[in-house]
């Protein structure tokens, strides 16, 4: 136990002898380091910082080297010095177990003397006279480069009485470091990072806080965006600092009064992600429309939705219920809450609907739809799934004698909503004052667009090109009522009513769908007669204008235009026959009398004279051609403000605006580099006009080919 005491209390000495020479070393090196750093890094000089570098190194090396000398033969001399018990035989402490009997006699002795005396002093003394010797020539660097800054940038530092002398040009300022804050919207439940690139993709809405560094200071900073937005920085010490909430992506430059440097001057990227609306897809029921079975109590109804951010607590289900038939509508709407299960960016809701408690009948119909919504602020993003339906069939009571009576049914009932809207607008009006007016606003918007889906439907007859119309949560639902196989859709809108199942004798929606072309112009439609025509594109007009004032939130404005429309509907549906009229070339009668006078005034030439093809839009194709690496185009600039006001104005697919810009701004700055040129025509390529297709040339006959041609031609003519 007392052997090992010994040799801890070595080990401990050794320790601290390598420590005091290692601090010795490194003292009197630290001042010279902090001189080169310090001018390093206030002057931007690439090589200082290579100097600072191989210093560091150096001194490292020497440390290590100093540390490394105090070894076991160099604590045995020392303490042969130190102490006198030691009897110059220190060096028997480190012999290991090759020792004479004598020898470890003499060693225990030491180990003995050594527990006794414990504090012995081994460590070098400090060397405070040359430590001072050698820090005063670098303390005096160091302040000359602390001041120099201040003397270079403007007139020199003068005695009193003596005339000022200038300097020379006041040094080029230089981005010294750069820190860029990103603080996402708080309902995103993202952290707050940061980063030194300014290059930067953050969520919109985010607040970005610069923090910038110069060297030497600049009077003032700002950041300069390509749409004209500045952010003017201020200064704390020796820190430049600015914020801006993110709400579309950019680009920037810092801007100084003297520029700084090509390197630091480039266009920087902000890209503001968009918080996108959450994903809505109902798991029950698998059909837009469902029937009603015998003894069925309720309807099973279950969705699940996802966001990226995070879902509302609540979810909506807006039930809407419709009794009667034709013309004699009446419907009610009610709107639950349901609480969901899961998670706060994935959530499941599961109700069950109450028939019973509805008091539906035999010709009834419920329609439901749900809303979800995520926790954005401010402003709630809303998904609405498309509309189901539960149909109650009502009573067959109709006798079909024949293909007269089936039509004289089968088409009023697709030509039959439009009191619907109505009555949905005029509900919306007596309930105004217990709606706030955003709600107000929604419910006539969704209006709006059941007129809108009402108006593309009506079209079709008039040969309109449709627009997916949706199908309406009204009475206007498809002819056949016959369930269909067709996987539910998970869209925001309805796909339109679903197919028929094979067409039957004599039913007229079957004629229209088999033998019937509604999408076509509106010359070739020959399903009705041009009287009727007229009548529906009368009514087509009025829905418009209904259209127009619920969109604006003016349903009370809109009612007339929908009455009317409905009193045109009225007229079509009592049209008693689909009017097939035969179609062909109608060629303008010839005048005979002029044929036979022989007049030729209003004759124009017949022949085509080819005419030079524009580009739909010359300007990117001129600047690609401005750009090419030819001499001919060399030392040409392309006009960059009508390319750049081009870009910002187009929206065409697969463009990105600010890499376009980004790559002019480069060719601004510097017109000779071809690299920047060549990148700036790649970006133009893929949006200029495709040529149209034309038939190649013939290629010419070899010698050959050239040959049998002659001899067909010399057989020819004999």
């Amino acid at each position: 136990m007392n052997a090992r005491s010994a040799d801890a209390l070595l080990c401990e000495w050794r320790r601290a002898a390598r420590a005091r020479r290692a601090v010795i070393v490194a003292a009197f090196a630290m001042p010279w380091l902090a001189a080169l750093l310090a001018f390093a890094l206030l002057h931007g000089n690439r090589w200082a910082f290579v100097v600072f570098a191989l210093a560091l190194l150096a001194t490292a090396v020497a440390v290590w080297r100093v540390a490394r000398g105090v070894d076991a033969s160099w604590l045995a001399r020392r303490l042969d010095v130190r102490r006198s018990d030691m009897e110059d035989s220190a060096a028997l402490l480190f012999a290991g177990s090759t020792v004479t009997a004598l020898e470890g006699l003499q060693r225990e002795r030491l180990r003995q003397r050594i527990e006794a005396a414990p504090t012995t002093e081994l460590r070098d003394p400090w060397p405070r006279r040359a430590l001072a010797v050698a820090a005063l020539p670098a303390l005096a660097a160091l302040a000359l480069v602390l001041f120099w800054p201040a003397t270079k940038g403007g007139i020199a530092s003068t005695e009193a009485g003596s005339t000022p002398q200038a300097v020379g040009p006041p040094a080029l300022p230089r981005l010294l470091s750069a820190r860029l804050e990103i603080r996402p919207p708080a309902y995103t439940g993202l952290a707050v990072r940061t980063q030194s690139e300014l290059d930067a993709t953050a969520p919109q809405g985010a607040t970005l806080r610069w923090t910038l560094r110069f060297s030497p200071q600049p009077e003032s900073a700002t950041l300069q965006f390509h749409d004209g937005r500045k952010v003017e920085l201020q200064r704390h010490d020796r820190d430049w600092t600015g914020e801006l909430r993110l709400a579309r992506s950019g680009l920037y430059r810092i801007v100084l009064p003297t520029p700084l440097p090509k390197a630091q001057s480039g266009l920087h990227r902000l890209d503001a992600s968009a918080d996108d609306p959450p994903v809505l897809r109902v798991l029950q029921p698998a059909r837009n429309l469902s029937l009603h079975q015998p003894g069925q109590r309720t309807w099973p109804l279950r969705f699940e939705a996802e966001d990226d951010h995070g879902l509302a607590a609540t979810a909506r289900l807006r039930v809407i219920q419709v009794r009667g038939t034709g013309e004699d509508i009446v419907s009610s709407e009610r709107s639950l809450a349901l609480r969901g299960s899961g998670t706060a960016r994935s959530k499941r809701w599961s109700h069950a609907l109450d028939l019973g408690a509805l008091g539906l009948s035999a010709g009834d119909d419920v329609i439901v739809q749900v809303l979800v919504a995520d926790n954005r602020t401010p402003g709630p993003q809303q998904t609405r799934s498309p509309s189901f339906i539960l149909r109650w069939p009502p009573e067959d009571t109709m006798q079909a004698s024949g293909m007269d009576g089936l039509a004289g049914t089968r088409l009023p009932a697709y030509l039959r909503s439009q009191r619907q809207v109505i009555i949905d607008a005029e509900a919306l009006l007596q309930g105004k004052r217990r709606l706030s007016a955003e709600r107000f606003r929604e419910r006539s918007d969704a209006l709006g667009g059941d007129q809108h889906a009402l108006r593309l439907r009506y079209g079709r007859f008039l040969g309109e090109e449709g627009e997916n119309a949706p199908v309406l949560p009204t009475n206007d639902v498809p002819t056949n009522d016959l369930p269909t196989n067709d996987p539910p859709t998970n869209d925001d809108h309805d796909a339109g009513p679903p197919p028929a199942t094979a067409p039957a004798f004599g039913e007229a929606g079957d004629v229209l769908s088999e033998f019937g072309h509604v999408h076509d112009t509106a010359e070739a439609a020959t399903l009705l007669d041009p009287t009727t025509k007229e009548v529906l594109r009368a009514a087509l007009r009025q829905m418009w204008e209904s259209e127009l004032h619920l969109r604006q939130g003016d349903p009370a404005t809109a009612l007339p235009h929908a009455y009317k429309a409905l009193g045109y509907i009225k007229q079509v549906q009592q049209a008693d026959r689909i009017y097939l009229a035969r179609t062909g070339i109608e060629v303008p009668p010839i005048d005979f009398d002029r044929r036979l006078r022989g007049e030729r005034e209003g004759l124009a030439d017949r022949r085509d004279p080819l005419a030079a093809a524009t580009a739909p839009d010359p300007v990117p194709a001129l600047a690609w051609q401005a750009l090419q690496d030819t001499p001919d185009a060399r030392g040409k600039a392309p006009d960059f403000d009508a390319l750049e006001r081009w870009v910002r104005e187009r929206d065409a697919p697969g463009l990105d605006p600010l890499a376009v810009i980004a790559a002019i701004d480069a060719v601004r700055q510097d017109p000779a580099c071809d690299r920047c040129r060549a990148r700036l025509r790649a970006a133009l390529w893929p949006l200029l006009p495709r040529p149209p297709a034309t038939s190649g040339m013939r290629p010419r006959a070899d010698a050959a080919g050239a040959a049998y041609l002659d001899a067909l031609d010399a057989e020819a003519v004999q």
